[in-house]
């Protein structure tokens, strides 16, 4: 019997799933296909003609059940949208047609599959667990660009992006350089209050070359005296002003390998990954014999059972080639089975890019293996860049 899992889903990594596994009534063989299944109700435009010839239309509430052949996140929106054709007979959709449906806030659905291995359901049971919300926030700026991000344990959110033109100091006129300062730091604390939960959030980051964090906290914390705003006064012990090469996002990557972050955040999952990777480029130049990466030397070091902790990129558990995927699922599973530590790193996540640009797939040794050295990994690598 196929498994399914029906349930409400608030935006993923934003809020919570609430499910239950099912028994389905899709048995092996009623669908010939290798991907999930999506069932969902939506509403469905319908024209009729008469026979005098005039169209009337109308919305109709029907349920259709694709096969899902792509998936785009809007993380603006944050909507999910499937893609794949329509397997199960309906009178408003015909079999094999393809459709869109959007998975969002609140609305059900079900999905199926032949197979739910352990990394699936770890993944859904992470996304049910509320204490899993966004607990780290970081403002990276400089003047005139800022962008207010929230860091959750799976992905680096964008929320706001303040692109603001400050005119220059001119000699014996500095007023319009100081207005033009002043309305963007008042546009940067309008986007924090805007975009940061206190409630949740432990952390706020605030990261910048040169003295721009300063000045701008000193704004803040005055404005908040003034406006007696007692949110960001309650709060002033949760910001961390920290050194950054620019206003960019990029320049997160730096921030949270500072040892002041580090110390600060040690307790979320998104410095854990942090952390490993950083623990894996150190090994992998002072003890190289001890840390390896590409799919073929981490398996030959999982039969040896030598896996400390293995990094591995969610976005391997999404490939189109199931018998592949299956090898990965493995591999998780053998690592946890001989007492390793696993890390899933989210491909929408800093560290998760850096893992990516080395093949996807890490691993920390307990004991140096040297006669894995003298093994090629090219013909492994590249069926992993898909």
């Amino acid at each position: 019997m196929g498994l399914s899992i029906a349930g409400k889903v608030s935006c993923l990594t934003y809020g919570t799933i609430y499910f239950t596994l099912l028994q389905s009534n899709v048995k092996h063989g009623k669908y010939d296909f290798f991907n999930d299944v999506l069932v969902q109700l939506f509403l469905r435009k319908v024209q009729t003609e008469s026979s005098t010839g005039s169209s009337n239309s109308y919305k109709v509430r029907t349920t259709l059940t694709i096969c899902v052949e792509s998936i785009d996140f809007d993380t603006q929106a944050c909507v999910l949208r499937l893609k794949g054709r329509n397997v199960e007979e309906n009178k408003y959709v015909k079999t094999g047609a393809y459709h869109t449906l959007d998975v969002e806030q609140n609305r059900k659905f079900t999905i199926i599959k032949t197979n739910w291995d352990s990394i699936s359901l770890e993944r859904v049971n992470t996304a049910c667990d509320p204490t899993q919300n966004a607990d780290v926030a970081a403002v990276v700026m400089q003047e005139g660009i800022a962008h207010i991000c929230l860091i959750t344990s799976n992905m680096t959110i964008v929320r706001a992006k303040i692109d603001q033109i400050i005119p220059r100091k001119r000699k014996g006129n500095v007023s319009q350089h100081e207005k033009g300062l002043i309305r963007f730091y008042e546009n940067v604390m309008q986007g924090i209050l805007r975009h940061i939960n206190f409630d949740i959030v432990k952390c706020v980051i605030l990261a910048s070359p040169g003295f721009v964090k300063d000045q701008y906290m000193d704004y803040m914390i005055e404005q908040a005296i003034k406006t007696d705003n007692k949110l960001i006064l309650e709060n002033k012990s949760k910001f961390l002003l920290v050194h950054a090469s620019s206003g960019f996002k990029h320049s997160l990557k730096e921030v949270l390998a500072e040892a002041a972050v580090m110390s600060r955040i040690s307790d979320t999952k998104a410095a854990g990954e942090v952390k490993a990777l950083e623990t894996f480029f150190m090994i992998l130049q002072t003890d190289p014999c001890r840390a390896f990466y590409g799919k073929k030397h981490v398996q030959k070091a999982n039969e040896a059972q030598a896996i400390e902790t293995l990094l591995i990129s969610d976005k391997l558990f999404r490939c189109q080639d199931v018998a592949l995927r299956k090898e990965y699922v493995q591999l998780v599973e053998g690592v946890k089975d001989s007492s390793g530590d696993v890390k899933i790193f989210s491909s929408l996540h800093i560290s998760g890019e850096q893992l990516e640009q080395v093949t996807g797939i890490a691993a920390i040794l307990r004991f140096p293996m040297p006669e894995l050295d003298d093994e090629s990994d090219g013909e492994n690598d590249s069926e992993e860049d898909e």
